[in-house]
């Protein structure tokens, strides 16, 4: 069956449109056609135990990890375990030399948030892109979050790395809170493509960029990954992409409007935000 077919198969049986199902799960529209490259159930498992140990000690590289998972019972080569942080996006703290050679029309734009005082909502945003890991495979899961008071603004689901799902959660962020005046983000091709800059651009919002291999620079976010993969990803055995939602929706939730912040004088982000916003209007 055609991709075609298929849509219209399940636009008939649902009653509305896949975009507006896609929209509704937080699920990247494109990944509905995407046909996975299979990995054995041992590759998947290596995958979760990196990824455990990736958010446990953040500094490790693939040396470091090869050391480390023979005290969990795993053996893997250096250049296995190089290999596969690179699909699941996972990249040292530590700064190196960067020596890769970068596309001529993606550009690097300088890194705007040294000694800049960040006091207020929308005046800068992060975004990122973590791995979460299902029973036969793997999503990848992109957050926008507002730099000053934490909120996750937006975020999507996909099994793929294709730029189309950062693009829909930065336009339902924009949608509904209103452009930042900075975003920033890491170098990684999501977010130096097209799709991503030309919507900043438009939308008059300036643009950061970490340096190489600069896990510090965009730190709430990373701590955001740590604490959703620990209070709730691992807590589960997910089976599939609409179980991971309905745990990673449940769990944002939470976070924006239960769990307080002692940088936030023990508000929640939700708090943070929307009142340091009442309190801009009625200035």
């Amino acid at each position: 069956m055609s991709p075609k077919e298929r849509k219209r198969m399940v636009n008939k049986r649902v009653g509305i449109s896949l975009s507006r199902q896609c929209k509704i799960l937080k699920i990247s529209r494109s990944s509905l056609y995407y046909i996975p490259v299979g990995f054995s159930p041992d590759t998947l498992e290596l995958m979760r135990q990196i990824d455990r140990v990736f958010t446990q000690y953040p500094f490790f590289g693939s040396r470091q990890i090869a050391a480390y998972l023979p005290r969990k019972g795993y053996h893997a080569g250096r250049h296995r375990i190089r290999r596969l942080m690179k699909i699941m996006g996972l990249e040292a703290i530590y700064k190196r030399p960067n020596t890769s050679k970068k596309h001529p029309e993606n550009r690097i734009y300088p890194y705007l948030l040294r000694n800049l005082q960040i006091t207020r909502p929308n005046q800068v945003w992060c975004a990122d892109i973590s791995y979460i890991p299902v029973k036969r495979g793997f999503l990848y899961l992109v957050a926008i979050m507002d730099w000053a008071t934490r909120k996750v603004l937006s975020w999507r689901l996909s099994n793929t790395m294709d730029a189309s799902f950062c693009k829909e959660a930065l336009d339902e962020a924009i949608a509904k809170y209103g452009p930042p005046e900075i975003m920033n983000t890491d170098q990684g091709s999501q977010f130096t493509g097209a799709t991503w800059i030309t919507t900043l651009t438009e939308a008059d919002v300036k643009i950061s960029m970490d340096g190489r291999g600069r896990y510090l620079d965009n730190i709430f976010i990373e701590r955001l990954w740590r604490s959703l993969k620990q209070e709730a990803v691992y807590l589960h055995e997910i089976t599939n992409g609409f179980q991971a939602k309905r745990i990673i929706d449940d769990w944002i939730s939470f976070y924006n409007s239960e769990r307080p912040h002692t940088a936030l004088d023990k508000r929640t982000p939700d708090a943070a935000y929307f009142g340091q916003m009442e309190t801009r209007k009625a200035a």
